[in-house]
């Protein structure tokens, strides 16, 4: 029998709420075509046309692309860090002297300054020889301290910090703790203010290149207390710091190159100085920072689409089954157009979002969500539909398919290695409620009110008044428009027809709007709790933007003469694929078994279904289910390993 956790805190699910609510970015200042296509208006001209980069950033990306392309082919051997678990000092030493530490930090601190689209692409390049390398390098600048002092760091911060990490120093983002992970309300490590410093303690979880990390950016809660505001603030902190301890190198079922541990901080002095941003501001830095940092990990999915397509056209044209190769057998062939059509909207929607990031024209925080949510979730899937297609020796790993003769294809590693994208940064069933609530914002700010349990009557009468006025003139504009007009968008018919998906997606994002409401209306303030209904209305929202980005890069490509007529084929196999997994979503919206399901699981945790788990033995060793993370000295000798030392 295990024993209970203790010391965990105790927050209300309304508390909780708030506290992410507090974070959020609470307006809107620009376009966003995303929002708008939750809400009803399918605004192609926002994304159309496809927003291209300019010449000296294409220069000096691809400049940078081939010495990237002819290091990672000559110095990166994936097999050994699979086989060691750990990326060697010297391929770290190699990055380093390319300058792929700071591929996203300005020039004037040492960095290459390469645009959100090249430094994507690199990413996808690296990731698709070592999933692990790009987890270092995207941890270290998409969420580490580039980013958020890029963002909000003071000039001091940036001089002191950005050319160490453009060059030298690794670093790592610590917010997660044993009994924290997406309810930031609960964080328990503290930052107490003494003087001119803060001294903190407490422990964090899965610490991406902690184990390694020469810096880290750390959210602790500051103590309200006189001259002090409190709440979750964001600090620069040395990781070699007296009282900062590496307790466990953590080890995975995938990316086993990865330098993941628990750190435990015990009165860690670290200087005003070193805050980013004022006291209480720690969770919408990292929110704000995520808002582009969440498109590295749909880069590095694309690119592994782009892998798995490679294998499956090579494996496939090889391979003969019943008298022809595999590939011409349709249950297979469905497998690889799938595959193909996929790999070419993941990276339609990676390249359109990191364009749009670049030009700041638009507000992508959906855009940047929905690439994570679809990019994890597809990248998983044509993973396993390689593994299949490869059959017993997509099982097999490359080192035993090697030792016996066959060419060594790490398809079981490529899944495993890309499972965990769908719970990093935000799993699939949190992206599902942050992309909801952006998607009902305009929903909520006027008829918020209406729905909350908790206001006055008062409150309740003025949001009925606004919710009129705004519904009685967005609900006509749901009725019709120009997906029902045969000629709209007839730039898109060039030997394949692509203008018919645009006028399906000008249609559907008018009916999802019109089940938004619906299901407002039906629920109201139980909305929040339907996770179901979101999550569906959330993956329709995605399919039809990886939609749209496919049918704009389609164009974009026939327009400059590269590959526009296969780009047309694939964008056409692509949007008919995903309006048949549409129109099962929009039948699932109604027809579920959500309420029988809550059914279940009640009886499950009360125990009425123990007699279904007999007849087993469970192999589980004994232990709590969450690790005790009482502050206090550490009693683990530390495992810190600084490359190159």
């Amino acid at each position: 029998m295990t024993a209970p956790t203790e010391n965990r805190s105790t927050v209300t699910e309304r508390e909780a709420r708030q506290v992410v609510e507090a974070a959020r970015e609470q307006d809107w200042h620009k376009p966003s075509f995303a929002k708008e296509l939750f809400l009803g208006r399918f605004r192609l001209d926002l994304v159309h046309p496809h927003p291209m980069p300019g010449e000296e950033s294409v220069r000096r990306g691809e400049e940078f692309l081939a010495k990237l392309r002819a290091f990672c082919e000559a110095e990166v051997d994936s097999a050994r860090i699979e086989r060691e678990a750990r990326i060697p000092d010297e391929v770290v030493a190699g990055l380093k002297e390319l300058g792929a530490l700071g591929m996203k930090i300005d020039p004037k601190y040492g960095g290459l300054g390469l645009s959100q689209l090249y430094y994507n692409k690199a990413l996808a390049l690296v990731g698709s020889v070592s999933p692990a390398v790009g987890a270092l390098l995207s941890a270290h600048q998409s969420i580490g301290v580039p980013q958020p002092l890029k963002m909000f760091g003071t000039e001091e911060q940036k001089e002191a910090f950005l050319p160490r990490c453009a060059r030298s120093d690794i670093s790592a983002f610590l917010l997660t703790e044993p009994d924290v992970g997406s309810d930031p309300a609960r964080l328990a490590t503290t930052a107490v203010p003494d003087g001119d410093e803060y001294v903190l303690d407490g422990v964090k979880l899965w610490t991406t290149n902690g184990v390694v990390a020469d810096l880290l950016v750390v959210m602790a809660r500051v103590p309200k207390s006189e001259g002090h505001k409190g709440g979750i603030t964001a600090f620069v902190v040395e990781a070699g710091s007296e009282g900062i301890t590496v307790e466990h190198r953590n080890a995975f079922m995938g990316l086993r190159g990865i330098e993941n541990g628990v750190t435990r901080f015990h009165r860690v002095r670290v200087p005003a100085g070193h805050r980013i941003g004022p006291e209480g501001a720690g969770l919408k830095i990292a929110l704000t920072t995520l808002n582009t940092g969440r498109l590295s990990l749909p880069a590095m999915c694309a690119g592994a689409g782009k892998w798995c397509l490679k294998i499956a056209r090579e494996w496939s044209a090889e391979r003969e089954q019943w008298g022809k190769p595999l590939a011409l057998h349709e249950a297979v062939g469905a497998k690889i157009s799938f595959i193909a059509a996929t790999t070419f909207a993941l990276e339609a929607v990676l390249d359109l979002s990191s364009q749009m990031a670049d030009e700041d024209r638009n507000d992508i925080r959906i855009e940047a969500a929905l690439a994570k949510l679809y990019g994890s979730e597809m990248a998983w899937r044509m993973a396993d539909e390689l593994v299949q297609i490869r059959g017993g020796r997509g099982y097999e790993t490359a080192e035993s398919l090697k030792a016996r003769g066959e060419r060594a294809v790490p398809a079981e590693q490529m899944l495993r290695d890309l499972r965990i994208n769908r719970i990093f940064e935000g799993s699939t069933e949190i992206m599902h409620l942050l992309i909801a609530r952006e998607a009902v914002d305009a929903h909520l700010s006027v008829a918020g009110d209406l729905i909350d349990p908790a206001k006055s009557l008062s409150d309740k009468a003025k949001a009925g008044a606004q919710a009129g006025v705004f519904y009685a003139k967005w609900l006509p504009k749901l009725v019709a428009g120009p997906g029902q007009l045969p000629g709209s968008y007839g730039e898109f018919r060039h030997g394949v027809d692509l203008s018919t998906h645009l006028r399906y997606i000008e249609r559907t994002s008018r009916r999802l709007a019109r089940a938004t409401f619906y299901g407002m209306s039906r629920w109201q303030g139980r909305m929040e709790t339907k996770q179901g209904f979101l999550g569906r209305i959330v993956d329709i929202g995605a399919e039809l933007f990886a939609m749209s980005a496919a049918c704009v890069r389609a164009e974009r490509l026939r327009t400059r003469d590269e590959h526009g007529r296969e780009a047309y084929q694939l964008a056409d196999a692509f949007c008919r694929q995903a309006r048949i997994r549409v129109e099962e979503l929009f039948g699932r919206l109604w027809t579920n078994t959500d309420d029988l399901d809550r059914k279940v699981v009640k009886g499950v945790l009360g125990g009425a279904y123990t007699w279904l788990e007999e007849g087993i033995v469970d192999p589980s060793q004994d232990g709590p289910w969450i690790a005790d993370a009482t502050p206090g000295p550490s009693a683990h000798e530390n495992a810190r390993r600084p490359y190159g030392d």
